[in-house]
């Protein structure tokens, strides 16, 4: 696919993933526009390319007054990242917001379908697959894409809509003849992420040099974190290279515990604390990590960036970006809303 001057609707642009989202395609010499409503997104995030008109914005709630139509008009390509999203301790505590991403998902298909995009690119989530395969760390598991089917078992309502999403598009494809492909991402993090993931909470619990440092849960969740311009990197291959709505794992095949990330975090900011387990605290799966076998076979992807490597990277950024006495007084609330 040629990128050049084509035009490109990336929903919730102005997001953590939607705007590195966004760098990618505009790299790539994508004529871009972005709608968000920016209920968590920053508009700092692509104030340059704005401001340099190259990325054109709208303001609003896709939900709502018929948006949906009309961002897409003209556009040959969708990428539908908007959701009511966020880490473990808000999607557990927001469940009803989550709901609505069915409504959401709905609106952003059916919009592309009437309006016959090219294709539809969906940001879906590891939290479709079934609980059952992810409870005991002690075992090695892999999650393959044909793992999710009946009987069901999505993650809270956040993967129950995720997983409908998935479905929905799968139907556009069949009944209106939509090409689309479904990304499943792991574990994102990486610059411009938002306190309420893990990766971000250790590293800004480091950063305030908070002792005790709290940890959710015993600290051998198994996760499988992946670097967000792997997952850019995947999303873009998928529009290139999926046509039938067949949904892709983008995750690193690293297994990383809990603890051994905070240790790692600790380590590298040199910040000397004792340790404290809150067992009583939100903390998901017990072992989540994607096998990206079928995204190398169909995609030609593979993740590039180690996870230490990453860390290191995000958490330069985090140190260099934070004003300290803010994030002290905000710190709490940001480690469940978004």
């Amino acid at each position: 696919m040629n990128w050049k001057d084509r035009p490109v609707l990336v929903t919730g642009g102005a997001s953590f993933i939607g705007s590195h989202l966004v760098d990618g395609l505009i790299e790539r010499g994508a004529a871009v526009r972005v709608v968000d409503d920016l209920s968590s997104g920053q508009l700092d995030n692509i104030k340059d390319h704005i401001d340099k008109g190259r990325v054109e914005f709208i303001r609003g709630d896709l939900k709502t007054n018929g948006l949906a139509r009309k961002v897409v008009d003209g556009m040959s390509v969708v990428f539908h990242l908007a959701a009511d999203h966020g880490g473990r301790g808000y999607v557990e505590l927001h469940q009803s917001a989550c709901a609505l991403n069915m409504m959401l998902d709905q609106l952003v298909f059916d919009a592309a379908a009437k309006a016959r995009v090219d294709k539809v690119v969906f940001a879906s989530s590891g939290c479709v697959y079934p609980n059952e395969l992810q409870t005991d760390p002690s075992q090695t598991v892999y999650l393959t894409e044909d793992l999710v089917g009946p009987p069901y078992d999505a993650d809270n309502m956040y993967g129950w809509a995720k997983l409908m999403g998935e479905m929905t598009l799968r139907a556009y494809c069949k009944d209106w003849g939509l090409k689309a492909a479904a990304c499943r991402y792991f574990t994102v993090y990486g610059n411009r992420g938002h306190e309420n993931h893990a990766v971000i909470a250790m590293i800004a619990r480091a950063f305030l040099k908070q002792d005790p440092f709290d940890v959710w849960g015993n600290g051998e969740q198994i996760r499988n974190w992946t670097h967000v311009s792997d997952i850019v990197a995947g999303t873009i291959r998928a529009a290139e290279k999926i046509d039938d709505g067949t949904a892709i794992n983008l995750g690193t095949m690293e297994r990383t515990r809990v603890i051994e990330a905070v240790r790692e975090v600790l380590a590298y900011t040199g910040h000397k604390a004792q340790i404290r387990f809150l067992l009583d605290k939100p903390v998901g799966p017990m072992n989540r990590v994607a096998d990206n076998s079928l995204g190398k076979r169909l995609l030609g992807w593979e993740p590039q960036v180690r996870f230490v490597d990453g860390l290191h990277r995000t958490i330069d950024w985090y140190v260099g970006s934070k004003d300290r006495e803010k994030l002290a007084a905000e710190l709490e609330r940001k480690l469940t809303e978004r």
